[in-house]
């Protein structure tokens, strides 16, 4: 008996304490079963444990109409698991009018009538919601984006929407005009992609659809012909591939301005990038299998939903998504390729992505210079360093590109001898960068720290480096570099003022905090010195070389040279 009020008195507290719960709700709805299963599920879910969120979830179905906070969640989990006709059902049949007084409810309602062509239920429901979340601006923005599309599907005219919401209203126009194959199309596609104020690169794709649905392939040529292999995205490389091949269909398979669920889709999309630009994943991805639910055809758009499971550390997901990005496609089973190395590296170690990667390398048919760079970039950023000179090396000897491709290979393949310490061809190659671009801030970056940390020709370096502050001023590894120019010069002054800076900046760094610390004793600061060594010595994966040296400084405290 004492038990059972210890787990009641437990429940209460919890009740309170946990903020989704309304407090207005009646415990007659549950029992301490339920309860549990309802609170794991919200640990599961606040892990970012989707999989086992849902399943207590599932195992707690009672609550569903007793409590709104807890049908919120459950939905949530429905659709961040793509059972999304699942959620639609539950929320059609849901008896309390208090479980639908958030957004996505009501969207998901729009959004099954869209994909049903049911535009006249679309068009109410969202004058509906409009009324219900009048004062949420970002929802009302959407809702408004929504009506406008609704109403050209309907009535085949351009609807100019009264509300100015930016970028959103000017896509949202570019693509009624796409729908209607209005002859503003083109021009409004041209004013999107080359909009100054941000990049739009991805309306290239969308612009190319609608030429090549129209077969107008001769502009669609001439425009992928402006767009190098090597810089470009994911989804123009595909693109460019699939046009030098007369491979048009592959457009017509994926999308088309001509259907309602596609053009919402692409809006729906951007909603989605929006809110994974703010690190906000799980709404991120509950929007995108919405994108994906009404238009499963385009691929491409899982790239993000396999980035998102990647940062969220959610690796058999990720995998399972990557599975969809076949070979057939070069360029989207390359993206997955790497993709998969990056994991093998988290999951085990590595040596083990870089042996995956090179042979599934060798089955890419005549990789091109924009795969090669990639590998050469993966085996860099994996420390072998002599495999990834030698495919930057062939990218240069075979290169027909711009000077600026050209600036940033010489500096990765000068960077790259540099760590292996042949400093004269990294100087050779890091010079031969700055030639093309002399005002590219970090190759001056690299090759006066690289100077600074030989000891070799100091004033040189100081000057390189005044030049890239001038550049980019608020970077914190070429303020880390300047302070330690100032430091080898016995300006200690100087050097502090801006090594203090760098630490502000980068508080996790162990070269900052080193450097800062030497700074430091050099001031006669020792106490304050020793501080930020000890703080390298307590950060993770430092190497070897810097803890040995540290340990050093601690005991002895800088040697003056």
């Amino acid at each position: 008996m004492f038990y059972k009020k210890i787990k009641f008195i437990l429940y209460i507290f919890l009740f309170y304490q946990i903020p989704v719960f309304s407090q207005s709700a009646s415990f007659d709805n549950f029992d301490s079963k339920n309860l549990s299963r309802y609170f794991s599920g919200i640990v599961a879910h606040q892990n970012k444990d989707n999989t086992k969120a849902l399943s207590f979830f599932n195992s707690s179905k009672v609550l569903i109409n007793k409590h709104d906070p807890y049908f919120k969640r459950y939905i949530y989990s429905l659709v961040l698991e793509n059972k999304i006709n699942q959620a639609i059902y539950l929320i059609k049949n849901n008896k309390s009018e208090d479980n639908l007084n958030f957004f996505d409810a009501h969207f998901l309602l729009i959004i099954d009538s869209i994909k049903k062509n049911d535009l006249d239920y679309a068009y109410n429901q969202i004058i509906k919601t409009s009324e219900f979340f009048k004062n949420d601006r970002f929802n009302l923005a959407i809702l408004e984006s929504l009506k406008q599309y609704i109403y050209v599907f309907k009535e085949k005219k351009f609807l100019r929407n009264k509300k100015n919401f930016g970028t959103l209203s000017i896509i949202s126009e570019t693509f009624q005009l796409c729908y209607l194959n209005d002859e503003k199309t083109e021009n409004y596609f041209l004013n999107l992609i080359n909009d100054i104020d941000g990049d739009y690169t991805r309306y290239n794709y969308f612009y190319l659809s609608y030429l090549i649905e129209n077969n107008k392939f001769t502009k669609a040529k001439q425009l992928i012909n402006d767009i190098e292999y090597i810089n470009t995205t994911l989804l123009l490389s595909q693109a460019k591939s699939w046009i030098e091949n007369g491979d048009y269909q592959k457009f017509k398979s994926v999308f088309s301005c001509k259907s309602h669920n596609d053009i919402i889709s692409e809006f729906i999309f951007l909603i989605s990038n929006l809110y994974s630009s703010d690190d906000n994943f799980d709404k991120s991805n509950f929007y995108l299998n919405l994108s994906n639910f009404l238009n499963p055809r385009f691929i491409f758009n899982l790239s993000l939903v396999a980035e998102n499971q990647f940062l969220n550390n959610e690796f058999i997901k990720a995998k399972k998504t990557l599975k969809n990005f076949q070979k057939d496609d070069k360029f989207y089973f390359w993206y997955r390729v790497k993709k998969e190395a990056q994991i093998i590296a988290k999951e085990r170690n590595k040596k083990e992505s870089v042996n995956y990667i090179t042979s599934q390398f060798k089955k890419i048919d005549k990789p091109n210079d924009k795969i090669l760079f990639d590998l050469a970039n993966f085996l860099r950023n994996s420390k072998e360093y002599k495999k990834a000179i030698n495919y930057y090396t062939e990218i240069l000897d075979s290169l027909t590109h711009s000077a600026e491709i050209k600036s940033e290979i010489y500096y990765r393949r000068g960077s790259s001898y540099e760590r292996i310490g042949n400093y004269e061809k990294a100087d050779k190659d890091l010079i031969e960068s700055l030639k093309i671009n002399p005002d590219d801030a970090y190759v001056l970056n690299y090759l006066a720290y690289s100077w600074l940390e030989r000891d070799y020709k100091i004033d040189e370096a100081l000057e390189m480096l005044i030049k890239a502050y001038n550049l980019e001023s608020d970077d914190p590894y070429i303020i880390d570099s300047i302070g330690w120019a100032y430091y080898l010069i016995k300006d200690y002054s100087k050097a502090e003022r801006f090594l203090k800076r760098a630490v502000e900046l980068m508080p996790d760094d162990p070269t900052v905090n080193d450097h800062y610390g030497d700074i430091l004793w050099k001031l006669d600061r020792k106490i304050q010195a020793r501080y930020f060594w000890k703080n390298v010595l307590e950060m993770k994966d430092l190497e070897e070389a810097m803890r040995k040296n540290i340990y050093k400084k601690m005991v002895n405290g800088l040697i003056s040279s």
